[in-house]
């Protein structure tokens, strides 16, 4: 009897963690597009947005200009994110996609931040970036970066580029997620004290030197930041 009742609380548990398990994934488009629809001030608020009929559905959904300007950099860190989701893009609406720009000047910076619910995929078109990650053991992976090539965040972990050519960067990434979120150090820790700035690039460039020097050395740490 104790062995029938206990396979019968093992099958249980089983059954109730597949079905956790099952709640909690991304569940799979019920039809073949949804962008999104521009019904103006949201009154009802769900995990995403409503749908466009589909009937209004048209081609330009699916396309979008805005990545193709690039931002102002006209500011302290001398850099600029763009960031696009389905709320301007209404073709991303349920794909679980959202995409960014990032314009680099020479020495630019992105400051270290995170993204909560996403992964990132950050591809150079122009221009030399170094880019790098900071793990939960404080060790920081990173790369010099040159067109053509990519790099990869994990999400949620601190994530930072900066331009180490002589020229201008310009960076597309795509990220796995709707709504990634971003987690970052306050701008005005950094508007507040030049040095700050100029410290951490000089920290960066160090820990690139350091791999160019001696191939093989992966990680690092950036103490203090």
């Amino acid at each position: 009897m104790n062995k029938t009742k206990m396979n019968s609380t093992l099958f249980f548990c089983i059954f109730l963690s597949t079905c956790i398990d099952i709640c909690l994934s991304d569940s799979d488009n019920l039809q073949d597009t949804c962008p999104t629809a521009t019904t103006g001030k949201q009154t009802v608020f769900i995990n995403g947005f409503p749908c466009k009929n589909p009937n209004s559905i048209v081609a330009s959904d699916f396309k979008s200009s805005k990545l193709s300007r690039p931002g102002d950099t006209d500011n302290y860190l001398h850099s600029s994110l763009i960031h696009s989701t389905a709320l301007d893009f209404p073709g991303l609406n349920t794909l679980g996609l959202s995409i960014a720009r990032t314009d680099l000047e020479v020495n630019g910076l992105m400051v270290p931040h995170s993204h909560p619910r996403a992964s990132e995929m950050f591809f150079v078109s122009t221009g030399v970036v170094i880019a790098g990650f900071i793990d939960t053991q404080t060790k920081l992976f990173q790369k010099t970066l040159k067109p053509g090539e990519v790099f990869v965040f994990p999400q949620g972990l601190l994530h930072f580029c900066i331009n180490d050519g002589f020229n201008s960067a310009v960076v597309f990434s795509v990220l796995n997620s709707q709504n990634p979120g971003v987690v970052k150090i306050a701008d005005a820790t950094f508007e507040s004290d030049e040095a700050m700035i100029n410290e951490l690039v000089r920290k960066i460039k160090s820990a690139a030197a350091m791999e160019i020097n001696a191939y093989g050395i992966q990680n690092a740490t950036l103490s203090g930041f």
